[in-house]
């Protein structure tokens, strides 16, 4: 069997490689590539049908990324032994290639279409994540589907001070500015990532540096399509239209849909119940013996009432309820709300709201990460929940969504740059978020909520962390554009970007960002930076009401954690022959102790009920690993007693030797009456024996010397 095989080279500005294969694999998909960089190779693959449903008036575009195991040398771990549903990693990079895919189809194209992503081969240095726009985008440019692409996505981090494309997952760790952001060649469409308190102005220099080398990957699939003879599109007619309807409608509701966008309301259910009547009416008023296509009214209405929405915004420069462009809806917050918590919060903005709880936990409540590019613990969780009553809407609950496994994780990435470091906390830390109203951005309600339940709980975050969900109203033809600060749920479905900015007063750690039109101006991406550091900063001082630092201790009822790290040749020792010490310690203070050797030291975690029990145990195991000091004195406990003298535990595991001449000034004959096994003395540590390392004690040396002691007769 003979096959023609097309392959494309990108290379990087540091002299690294890409490339691009197709016609050797999956050649019945109607589109797929196989990109490789380093050993990390993706399988992409596309395949659309070729008639749309019937009813069916959008895209149903599905894209999974799946990392198959074998790529890394691994079996799955869990009972059956083979890759399931997918992973939370697996859904963020998913949704990272559908957020730039999906406003990239014509409008009028509702086929449905499968993009699948496969990992093939792993290469620990090379992370798939920013390869996968890349590998969907090219199956696409090659197949016959209708694409307005091609669209790319890569890592841009500032490691040392440089800018660097796709970094090495090595040096990725010294990044102090990590995000993947995907575009075109006319500009950028989507961005997420974290940084260290960055400003502005940093952040944006980086989405530049990254657009740079998303046009030569654009580009290069251009040519690659060439090179494939995929320039021909199929023709498709997925939409029926009437633009004598259309044009009715329009003339019959827009005014009054413009009405209502400008009457300021500041409630959703008032303002949605208005727009519904105008639908109503012009439905009403139609004459008896005119055919009514309710989808195609629905259609239609439903662009007259986008189009006056965004022209009262354009033309009026204010808002549905009534703000200004950059006015922030009215907040108020309250932390301590759930007594039996470790930490709580509740954030109220406008009408989205989050009541958030943190639970602190031990070594053993860490999360196991079970993939083929990573494996190990995580000990900082964030969940985020969007029941249906939260939008007053009813709905099965059947669990977390993309959408909350995508929006919990830009909540944690804000947070955990303000967490304190391994050493200064030793507990594992869970957030909830559970929003109970939302009408606009509850993932950075969830961040402010977070925050807020840190500092309630005592945790010793570096400061408070606040976010900001941005919008875009423009018009191609006048050039005019609004940003609108704190957007609304109706301003998210009828706009055009969705940028939220998350950070402390110091600088940004988290965003995301996601527009409907083909790219953004450097100009707009300025401005929307700008208008959320304004933001953040006044819903940061609107925190600050509630509680503006973190408090001094943890809640009478949280379990009780501390970190010992002790030298690496002592970690048998506090564990003992068999788990013996470590159990006993357990098993006297009701303490859960955990050890874990790593950096060539041993790390000791103790979770205790109550301090008075962290204490004990903390005692106990720092008396095993203390170093006997000459000179020191110790309160130790006679173990045995021979006819030379006693032998004396004065340290956790270290007995001593108290010579019958050293118990007393006076002579003793024997020590029957003077000490007994199991009576508490203090000692003196004199010597250790160089080479047998035996330790010599004293206790006469700690009393007064008699006047007559050693005086000739």
């Amino acid at each position: 069997m003979s096959y023609k095989v097309i392959n494309k080279t990108i290379r990087l500005a540091d002299g690294r490689e890409i490339t691009l294969e197709t016609g050797k694999l999956a050649k019945q998909a109607d589109g797929s590539v196989v990109v490789r960089m380093g050993n990390t190779m993706l399988l992409a693959t596309v395949v659309s049908a070729k008639e749309a449903r019937a009813g069916v008036d959008f895209l149903p575009l599905s894209v999974d990324y799946q990392e198959k195991f074998a790529s890394s040398g691994k079996i799955p771990g869990g009972f059956l032994k083979r890759e399931a549903r997918l992973s939370d990693y697996e859904i963020l990079i998913s949704r990272l290639v559908d957020r730039v895919l999906r406003p990239t189809f014509p409008d009028d194209y509702h086929a449905e279409t499968q993009v699948l992503i496969s990992l093939i081969s792993a290469d620990n240095e090379v992370l798939p994540d920013a390869l996968a726009g890349l590998a969907a985008s090219a199956a696409i440019m090659v197949s016959d589907i209708p694409f307005n692409g091609p669209i790319s996505e890569v890592r841009v981090a500032r490691i040392d001070g440089q800018f660097i494309i796709n970094p090495t997952l090595t040096d990725l760790g010294r990044a102090d500015i990590d995000m993947i952001v995907g575009g075109s060649l006319e500009g950028v469409a989507m961005v997420e990532g974290e940084m260290n308190e960055v400003s502005e102005e940093e952040m944006l220099a980086a989405i530049q540096f990254a657009h740079e080398a998303i046009k030569d990957q654009c580009q290069a699939q251009l040519d690659f399509a060439q090179e494939a003879g995929a320039t021909e599109k199929r023709e498709y007619s997925h939409e029926n239209n009437d633009e004598a309807l259309k044009d009715q409608i329009f003339k019959a509701v827009y005014d009054k849909a413009y009405q209502v966008a400008a009457g300021a309301n500041p409630v959703k259910a008032e303002r949605k119940k208005a727009f519904g009547a105008i639908k109503k009416e012009f439905i009403e008023s139609l004459p008896a013996d005119q055919e009514v296509d309710e989808e195609l009214i629905s259609k239609y209405y439903h662009d007259a009432e986008k189009a006056a929405v965004r022209n009262v915004v354009l033309n009026e420069r204010f808002r549905l309820d009534g703000r200004k462009l950059d006015e922030i809806r009215p907040i108020w917050s309250e932390v301590n709300y759930l007594p039996s918590t470790h930490g709580s919060a509740v954030f109220t903005r406008g009408e989205t709201q989050s009541l958030t709880t943190v639970t602190l936990g031990t070594k053993l409540d860490e999360q196991m990460i079970d993939g083929a590019m990573f494996s190990g613990y995580n000990k900082f969780i964030l969940h985020y929940n969007f029941p249906a009553f939260s939008t007053g809407e009813v709905k099965p609950n059947r669990g977390p969504g993309r959408r909350e496994v995508g929006h919990g994780n830009l909540a944690m990435r804000a947070l955990r740059k303000v967490l304190p470091g391994e050493e200064e906390n030793p507990y594992t830390i869970r957030i909830v978020s559970d929003i109970l109203e939302s009408n606009g951005s509850s993932s950075m309600a969830t961040v402010c909520a977070g925050s807020l339940a840190l500092m309630d709980a005592g945790v010793q975050v570096k400061g408070a962390v606040a976010g900001i969900a941005m919008g875009l109203i423009t018009d191609t033809e006048t050039g005019k554009f609004a940003v609108l600060s704190d957007i609304l749920g109706d301003e998210d479905h009828l706009g055009d970007m969705d940028f939220k900015v998350a950070g402390t007063k110091d600088g940004i750690t988290a965003c995301q960002m996601d527009i409907k039109v083909l790219s953004l101006s450097n100009e707009v991406l300025s401005q929307a930076l700008s208008q959320a550091k304004q933001g953040r900063l006044h819903i940061l001082g609107e925190m600050a009401k509630t509680i503006t630092q973190p408090n001094v201790d943890y809640k009478p009822h949280t379990p009780r954690s501390q970190n010992i790290i002790i030298e690496k040749e002592f970690i048998g020792a506090v564990i003992g022959p068999g788990g013996k010490v470590i159990q006993q310690i357990q098993k006297d203070t009701g303490a859960t102790i955990q050890i874990e050797e790593k950096n060539e030291k041993g790390y000791v975690n103790i979770f205790a009920v109550n301090q008075e029990a962290m204490q004990e145990a903390v005692r106990k195991i720092k008396a095993i690993v203390a170093v006997p000091e000459i000179g020191e004195v110790y309160v130790g406990k006679v173990k045995s007693i021979q006819p030379y003298g006693a032998f004396v535990e004065f340290m956790a595991g270290k007995d001593g030797l108290l010579h019958i001449s050293e118990v007393k000034w006076e002579r003793l004959e024997s020590l029957e009456g003077v000490l007994e096994i199991g009576e508490e003395i203090k000692v003196k540590l004199m010597d250790v024996d160089k080479k047998t390392g035996k330790f010599k004690l004293s206790r006469k040396a700690l009393l007064p010397k008699p006047e007559n002691v050693g005086e000739k007769k």
